[in-house]
């Protein structure tokens, strides 16, 4: 199947010479870009024409931090307004009942959003393995990315350091070292495919320094580079989280994963919010990565990452939504956009302009997830692309259209959304799975389970 994308007013191609094209064309064959430039030609009486004017074509954003299944928990009164631990201890009462449906629909609701808000590739980070419900829940999502159409790079998270133990989630939603690292391996082995232009690819992720232990880590990077796979956790998201990494080990978090093997162009770091100068030149020197999750940062009042100091130093930085009940949305635009504004409230005139805002939405987040096959439109690069229509009284009045697309618009669908080479998304909607259904059927796997959990609660209290 060739698709030509044609009379774009704008190809903005984030390659290696920052090229941007007006009026340009776009020619993919099968799941690859062909050829970007003028006046491009048809191959073939079955190439699709997508008629491109007034529009502005970017490589299709990507997502470097996730956790889907709380797509089923936005919204709970019971959490408004907490910092991270109390949301957390809070909100693991509810994700003790967490179920396969759960984490299929909870799946599909966030692919749903990433790709209709221009996200063609996702990771997820997913730690919660309540006792006695099955353990086999990444196949589920990966299963829904499959069957939805988006590039993923899933994780097996873990917990493994409950609260009997001394760490932060109560121990019936943790797991033994032994049971992680033994199904770590077999997702590894059944899924990973490190080929140029995978669907699918796996990383370890130990969700925390409060609630794994240091052994699991040390076990984990072990695993993770005898396979040939990545690593990746939350790190220095708050002040809670640098005190209790130096009450209980005496070091900062930065410097417990240099202790346990955890630096290196492989790994990339959830928020990264709170680091010293040492810290930032050592993420850039050993070609870390780190996921920015400007809303959730914001909503749990956990601080502003140091993006611009990043960049300087030359680390790898991609943008992320981070799960949906920290920012109660898997909206990608909105992310681009908060990051752009937090990095102006934090550097001011030394902030990002909005194209360097898009690249770490773009090229960045694919190199943090080690994709280099992805992130920028040009010949032999993975056919991942977005069409954003600019032909609307939102954007009019704007002579710049990367700061149109960034800064004005009244909502955050795209038109058009290509993933490997095949629209998923057309005029702002997903034509590859009903949407209102996987609504249905997603808030009543929410409501049981919320249900659920208040009824224990009343019972409790009574």
């Amino acid at each position: 199947m060739s698709i030509l994308i044609k009379n774009a007013s704008t190809i903005v191609t984030f390659n290696d010479c920052d090229e941007i094209i007006q009026n340009g064309d776009l020619l993919i064959e099968g799941k690859e870009i062909v050829a970007v430039g003028r006046d491009l030609s048809l191959t073939s009486e079955q190439t699709q024409i997508i008629d491109a004017r007034g529009m502005v074509v970017l490589p299709g954003l990507v997502n470097t931090h996730h956790h889907l299944y709380q797509t089923l928990f936005r919204g709970l009164p019971e959490v408004q307004g907490m910092p991270l631990f109390s949301w957390l201890i809070n909100l693991y009462e509810f994700w003790r009942h967490i179920t396969p449906d759960a984490v299929y629909y909870g799946a599909m609701v966030g692919f749903s959003e990433l790709l209709r808000t221009g996200c063609t590739l996702t990771t997820d980070h997913h730690y919660v393995f309540p006792k006695g419900q099955a353990t086999d829940l990444i196949d589920n999502q990966i299963t829904a990315a499959q069957e939805i159409g988006i590039r993923f790079h899933a994780t097996r998270g873990s917990m493994s350091l409950g609260k009997s133990d001394g760490g932060l989630p109560p121990d019936e939603v943790v797991q033994d070292a032994k049971t992680i690292l033994r199904d770590s391996q077999r997702l590894i082995e059944r899924y990973h495919d490190p080929s140029p232009y995978a669907m699918t690819r796996l990383a370890l992720a130990p969700c925390s320094p409060f609630s794994v232990s240091l052994d699991l880590m040390r076990q984990s990077q072990i695993l993770a580079r005898e396979k040939g796979v990545m690593l990746h956790t939350h790190l220095a998201e708050t002040i809670d989280e640098e005190t209790f990494c130096l009450e209980r080990y005496g070091r900062r978090p930065v410097e417990l994963m240099e202790d346990v093997g955890w630096i290196g162009p492989d790994v990339w770091f959830a928020h990264a919010i709170h680091l010293s100068g040492r810290e930032i030149a050592l993420l850039a020197q050993s070609g870390s990565g780190v996921a920015h999750c400007p809303s959730s940062n914001m909503k749990l009042g956990s601080g502003i990452c140091p993006t611009t100091d990043l960049v300087k130093a030359g680390a790898k930085l991609g943008i992320a939504v981070d799960g949906s009940a920290s920012n109660d949305g898997s909206n990608m635009w909105e992310e681009v956009r908060r990051a752009y504004l937090l990095n102006h409230l934090r550097y001011k005139e030394q902030g990002f302009s909005a194209y360097e805002t898009l690249k770490c939405a773009t090229r960045g987040g694919a190199d943090v997830l080690g994709r280099s096959d992805t992130g920028r439109l040009e010949a032999g690069k993975a056919a991942d692309i977005i069409l954003m229509d600019l032909k609307d009284v939102a954007y009019a009045g704007c002579h710049d259209p990367l700061v149109s697309i960034v800064c004005c618009g009244n909502h955050s669908l795209v038109d058009t959304t290509i993933v490997n080479g095949k629209v998923v998304v057309r005029k702002g909607q997903l034509i590859t799975q009903d949407t209102e259904e996987i609504r249905k059927k997603a808030h009543q796997v929410a409501s049981e389970i919320v249900q659920k959990e208040r009824g224990l609660k009343g019972l409790a209290e009574n």
